[in-house]
C-alpha cells in the first residue's frame, strides 16, 4: 500500500519561508516522478513542482520559479518543498503526489499523471 504523508505547513507572514515534507511508504520515492500541487479555497488543484525519476531534474510552475525548490532524500524516502519569500497568493493546501506509471513523467504538470496523494498540509500566508 502506498502512503504519502505531508507535514510542515503553518501560518507565516509574507516574505517568510516554510519547508514542506512528504514521506513516502510502500514505494521507493526515487524511482518515480513526484510532484507538489496546491489548492486554494474555491480553486482547482494546480501544479507547483515536480522531481523526475532518478533525480533527472526538477520542473516548476512559473509563479514559483526562483522562490521554491523541490528536493528528494533517498535515505529518508521523502521529498521536500522549500518555499521562500512567500506571498499572500501562496495560501493553499499543499499536496504531494507520486506517479507510478511509465507515462507519468510526460504529463508531470497534470493531476491525472499521479496515482497516489497525501492528505495535504495547510499553508497560510498573512500580511
Amino acid at each position: 500500500q502506498v502512503q504519502l504523508t505531508e507535514s510542515g505547513g503553518g501560518l507565516v507572514q509574507a516574505g517568510d519561508s516554510l519547508r514542506l515534507s512528504c514521506e513516502v511508504s510502500g514505494r521507493t520515492a526515487r524511482s518515480h516522478v513526484m510532484g507538489w500541487f496546491r489548492q486554494a479555497p474555491g480553486g482547482e488543484r494546480e501544479f507547483v513542482a515536480t522531481i523526475l525519476r532518478n533525480d533527472r531534474g526538477t520542473r516548476y510552475a512559473d509563479f514559483v520559479k526562483g522562490r521554491f525548490t523541490m528536493t528528494r532524500d533517498a535515505d529518508k524516502n521523502s521529498v521536500y518543498l522549500q518555499m521562500n519569500n512567500l506571498k499572500l497568493d501562496d495560501t493553499a493546501v499543499y499536496y504531494c503526489a507520486i506517479g507510478l506509471r511509465s507515462d507519468s513523467v510526460a504529463y508531470y504538470s497534470r493531476v491525472a499523471a499521479y496515482d497516489y496523494w497525501g492528505q495535504g498540509t495547510q499553508v497560510t500566508v498573512s500580511s
